[in-house]
């Protein structure tokens, strides 16, 4: 069939699928496979359609077809290993990818889309091998130059991640993310800093508008560095709020969805959900983002039962699945309590199986996991729910003066944080009413005050053996991708603790929409 045809039928299919008119773009799609069974692009896109709609096993078969008619392919076959991942099938992603991965070995392109596909299912060390190839490919291409930054970090190769990161910006200084990724790598130091030059930077015409959030973040982690606490205020408030001017955010739904969830999974959904006490498992450390989730994975990591699976989304998939189609958050919420939650928990058992880890306790470190608590208590007798919290202005401000890849928009104006926060307050405090005793409660500032009698307390809890190692978190070489990256491969350290106080006045709006959203004046104190 002409090309000419097939490029209108892309159009159309294209437009149809924007306005989510689903049915009515795989009709047209299918219909040109029909008579032109070789159309790669057109399968691509069925591809997608079929995903759209959350038909992964048909997203695979049209990825297939695609690699069917072109096995030289490489979007193809990366649309393949997608559709696994998305099952939960990352063991068969991962045998497409390093198939893909050798017969691409000197194109630098499509090296970086295999890396990021091994990101998506957290095989760190496998991206960091491809980035690193790609960038070695195109030495002067900045975007290379960044991943192979940021994929070194996650494999804790700190100096080698600053050294990629400075070429890039040598030849890209527009690079804005690469500013903030540089700052957090270290701590800055009176002789060894960029703050001149990120100010020359904000100074002058950016390509993008949200270029200015990342490098306000840059400047404030450089000024916090060098004991600017108030010029890093200053910094912090201009870019968060470029940010929130940019986003479509209404907390009020998050909110209102925190509230449904305690409606729907209540003391009598929860009725016989008793911990099985059976050795091993998974290990859910939760909490909210910035609360300590990343140092307690750390030290469980360290110990020779237990492995981390990141921050994953299979229970949010699982629980998707066994809900059903929904027609939005509360029609999900109910869906999802009136479902069986056996099959949910095998799912996630499944697809947690499918990492190819093997290890006896795993662990799922994804802080949004604390919404779907009720779920995991029922779903996963063997389970062991470990929930950090931290002082609530620690809390929010350490959230706030993080940049967020994705996910946590809440965390960019004060407002937001504050009701986001005390609607998750208050989920907590419903989940231990109607879970006495089966959650592990932790502390962060325990943790730093007492090292050693929480992490045995934290251990034993998690029905392990004491070992030395868990002491030595900081020594673990497991990859690390979440924002305190660097920070957990150093030793239990104080300075974080009460770091709010030193912006004093600064911060009362905080404290003041805190209260407001009924997070009591005791606990802030």
């Amino acid at each position: 069939m002409a090309a000419d045809q097939r490029r209108s039928v892309l159009e159309r299919a294209g437009a149809l699928r924007r306005a989510r008119r689903f049915d009515e773009a795989e009709s047209l799609c299918r219909a040109h496979l029909a008579a032109d069974e070789g159309a790669v692009d057109i399968w691509l896109l069925l591809a997608r359609l079929r995903q759209d709609r959350g038909d992964l096993a048909g997203m695979r078969r049209a990825a297939e077809r695609a690699s069917a008619a072109d096995p030289a392919h490489v979007f193809a076959r990366l649309i393949q290993a997608e559709a696994d991942i998305l099952d939960g099938r990352a063991n068969r992603a991962a045998e497409v990818l390093k198939a893909l991965e050798s017969d691409v070995a000197s194109d630098p392109q499509a090296l970086q889309r295999i890396g990021e596909a091994y990101t998506q299912f957290g095989a760190s060390n496998d991206a960091y091998r491809c980035y690193r190839r790609a960038a070695g490919l195109t030495p002067n291409d900045p975007r290379a130059l960044y991943n192979h930054a940021t994929a070194a970090l996650a494999v804790g190769r700190l100096g080698e991640a600053e050294d990629a990161l400075d070429t890039a910006l040598a030849r890209d200084p527009h690079d804005y993310d690469g500013w903030y990724n540089r700052a957090t790598l270290r701590k800055q130091t009176p002789a060894r800093n960029h703050v001149a030059a990120i100010e020359a930077m904000l100074s002058r015409p950016l390509r993008h508008p949200a270029g200015e959030t990342a490098l306000c973040y840059a400047l404030a982690k450089e000024l916090e560095d060098l004991g600017d606490d108030r010029g890093a205020l200053a910094a912090l408030k201009r870019g968060a709020s470029r940010r929130r001017a940019m986003m479509a955010y209404r907390v009020d739904e998050d909110v209102a969805t925190m509230q449904h969830i305690a409606d729907a999974f209540d003391a009598d959904y929860v009725a016989g959900a008793a911990a099985d006490p059976a050795p091993g498992g998974p290990i859910f450390v939760l909490g909210l983002p910035r609360s300590g989730t990343t140092l307690v994975d750390r030290i469980l990591s360290s110990h020779s039962a237990v492995a981390s699976l990141g921050e994953i989304n299979d229970m949010a998939l699982a629980m998707t699945r066994g809900a059903g189609p929904a027609a939005g958050k509360a029609d999900l919420v109910r869906r999802a309590a009136a479902a069986d939650p056996a099959p949910i928990g095998a799912d996630y058992l499944a697809r947690t199986r499918s990492y190819g880890v093997d290890a006896p306790f795993l662990i799922d470190k994804t802080p949004l996991n604390f919404l779907y608590i009720g779920l995991i208590a029922r779903a996963l007798p063997t389970a062991r729910i470990v929930h950090l919290s931290r002082h609530p202005m620690d809390s929010c401000f350490g959230m706030f003066k993080t940049l967020f890849r994705m996910g946590y928009p809440f965390s960019y104006d004060f407002g937001d944080l504050a009701a986001y926060y005390a609607a998750y307050d208050r989920l907590m405090a419903h989940w231990r009413r109607i879970l006495p005793g089966r959650l592990v409660e932790m502390r962060y500032e325990d943790i730093v005050d007492n090292q050693e009698r929480e992490t045995r307390r934290l251990v034993a809890a998690c029905g392990l053996d004491w070992q030395d190692a868990c002491l030595d978190f900081h020594n673990n070489a497991a990859p690390v991708s979440t924002a305190s990256a660097v920070q957990v491969r150093r030793p239990i350290y104080r300075e974080a603790l009460g770091r709010w106080r030193r912006l004093g006045a600064g911060l009362d709006p905080l404290r003041d929409t805190l209260i407001a959203a009924g997070v009591s004046a005791e606990a802030l104190a």
